[in-house]
């Protein structure tokens, strides 16, 4: 359904992928990648809110480090990952959402959902951008617990997440205290079927409620 296009974001261009509806478009979506870059998983996602009426684009963050990365859910992916994840920072990464949130702006209103650690430059992107957001187990979102976020956000984590206490995500949900906050019977990268820890109806659940959370939200 999508196509990569390129996207400027600030003196850098960058590749992204984008996806839209058949139809009218019900608002602009910005889907922020794992720490595995924008393989088919992220693309496959970001097909299907264009299915469900959005355009969403799925910027490649790692373009700054490195051109096309598309890491493999294997140990040596994860360590990949997180070694261009630590290069990166966040800077360029919220720079990276605001332009993909303005290259969609003729869409209408746009929000952004990520995964993992884009679950937590979703929740940046609240906060810095206005944008509202839905951070599907952000690891890294006990970082920003400090600042307050400029728009609704919505919160999705697997009970059985080791990556994430429990004492983490209480934190989270008392800095917010009017966000969605849903946790699941489930694992850390719930989401994603290409994953062992995928678990279809916590991953069908949290897409019904983020659905319900971007048509309240970007009307």
């Amino acid at each position: 359904m999508g196509q990569f296009i390129k996207l400027e974001s600030g003196n850098t261009t960058i590749d992204a992928y984008l996806a839209e509806p058949t139809g009218p478009s019900k608002g602009g979506v910005v889907v922020i990648q794992e720490i595995f870059g924008v393989n088919s998983h992220i693309r496959d996602v970001t097909d299907r809110f264009a299915q469900a009426g959005y355009t969403a684009i799925a910027p490649a963050l790692f373009d700054h480090e490195k051109k096309n990365v598309e890491l493999n859910y294997d140990e040596v992916g994860m360590k990949t990952g997180i070694e261009l994840v630590s290069k990166l920072g966040f800077d360029k990464p919220i720079q990276d959402v605001e332009a993909a949130a303005k290259r969609i702006a003729i869409a209408g209103k746009v929000g952004t959902v990520g995964f993992c650690w884009g679950g937590s430059v979703a929740y940046l992107s609240a906060i810095k951008l206005g944008l509202p957001s839905v951070s599907y187990y952000g690891g890294r979102n006990i970082m920003f617990v400090d600042q307050k976020a400029k728009a609704p956000l919505l919160f999705h984590y697997g009970e059985r997440d080791a990556h994430i206490s429990a004492d983490d995500r209480a934190k989270v949900q008392a800095a917010n205290p009017d966000a969605g906050f849903y946790v699941y019977d489930a694992d850390h990268g719930f989401n994603c079927d290409q994953r062992g820890s995928y678990d279809a109806p916590s991953a069908k659940l949290a897409m019904e409620r983020t659905l319900a959370f971007f048509g309240k939200n970007l009307a």
